[in-house]
């Protein structure tokens, strides 16, 4: 096939274009700048922006378009119009922040979020920085935007946690990183989050850029929830498994979600990958994956994805180690197991 990327150079871009120059595609990507590692193949490089400079897609003809960084549904329609009659299947990355509550395991039937601005084609790259809650919102109306441009031929792939070697915002690697105690930051003892049996889900950005390559060569349309694994995980298992496959003896002390939230420990960030499993939060890491299943989904070994994201963190910078962009800070865990001590005590 003919594959056209567009954004090709972020998390799961460049797993995309290794795994289709393997199975034998041509691959064309467009970006702002060309990239600046070796690719095991031909690729072809067009350069232009979003926002106004789509000159270089004019005139092309591709099998399938990947849209993979695209907030704004005025990109989707800018670039739809370039490639009117162009592209025989578009994929549009979306998430599930697309989804309006995240009371209840739900499906891809759900309600989605409301935008309640003045203009969604007059939001920018800037106005949605100043108010991330539009992020959900914007997706949603892109969504709609490229049945809009494409019609029947658009496949909708909606994403949880994106997770694995080149993560910059540390979201999952905070934990194998955690449990190694790399240069012995922390102590000996774990602060887990809530009682262990809150669910979660995630996904490899390997196994996610893989299969949506396979979703374009089997020509898939419709909407697809892209989480896993496919059987149930809670975090104690997860924390578990992690600690196993690197070796790690991890002593873990699991913070009650009410002591957690008293101390303003945010989910997510603060304890990544973590959404309490009850309340409002109830139905976030417990998203209907069978139509996914059934397309063909298939998910590396937990072991698997620890192992290699820790062997990817170690070959950072020196710098970019001594500071984790999620997670607790070695003195704030410390602080907070000896507020938990005290409390139980």
């Amino acid at each position: 096939m003919r594959i056209l990327i567009l954004g090709g150079s972020g998390f799961i871009g460049p797993h995309q274009v290794r795994y289709a120059l393997a199975r034998g595609h041509q691959v064309t990507l467009f970006n702002r700048g060309r990239q600046a590692e070796e690719w095991p193949g031909r690729v072809e490089e067009l350069i232009g922006d979003r926002n106004g400079d789509l000159k270089a897609l004019a005139g092309r003809e591709w099998d399938v378009c990947i849209d993979n960084p695209t907030t704004l549904p005025v990109w989707v329609r800018d670039v739809g119009r370039v490639l009117a009659g162009k592209v025989k299947q578009y994929i549009f990355i979306s998430t599930i922040s697309v989804y309006d509550k995240n009371d209840k395991p739900a499906d891809e039937t759900a309600a989605l979020a409301p935008y309640a601005g003045k203009d969604a084609m007059a939001e920018t790259s800037d106005t949605l920085k100043a108010n991330m809650g539009l992020y959900g919102p914007l997706k949603t109306l892109s969504e709609r935007e490229a049945a809009n441009q494409f019609g029947q031929a658009v496949t909708v792939i909606r994403p949880g946690l994106i997770v694995g070697p080149g993560d910059e915002t540390d979201r999952f690697s905070y934990w194998p990183v955690r449990l190694a105690n790399d240069g012995k930051r922390w102590g000996d003892t774990i602060l887990a989050p809530g009682p262990g049996s809150d669910p979660v889900q995630f996904i490899d950005a390997r196994d996610l850029a893989e299969w949506i390559i396979r979703m374009a060569e089997a020509r898939t349309f419709g909407t697809f929830n892209a989480t896993g694994p496919a059987a149930p995980l809670t975090m104690r298992h997860m924390l578990e498994g992690i600690a196993a496959s690197l070796g790690a003896h991890a002593h873990m002390i699991w913070a009650p979600t009410a002591f957690l939230e008293a101390e303003k420990v945010q989910a997510w960030s603060d304890m990544p990958v973590w959404i309490p499993g009850q309340g409002e939060t109830a139905g976030f890491h417990r998203r209907d994956i069978g139509r996914a299943l059934k397309a063909g989904l298939t998910y590396r070994p937990l072991k698997t994805t620890a192992a290699d994201t820790l062997a990817w963190f170690r070959q950072q910078t020196p710098e970019r180690q001594a500071k984790l962009r999620s997670g607790l800070t070695p003195a704030r865990e410390t602080a907070l197991l000896e507020k938990l001590a005290h409390k139980k005590g």
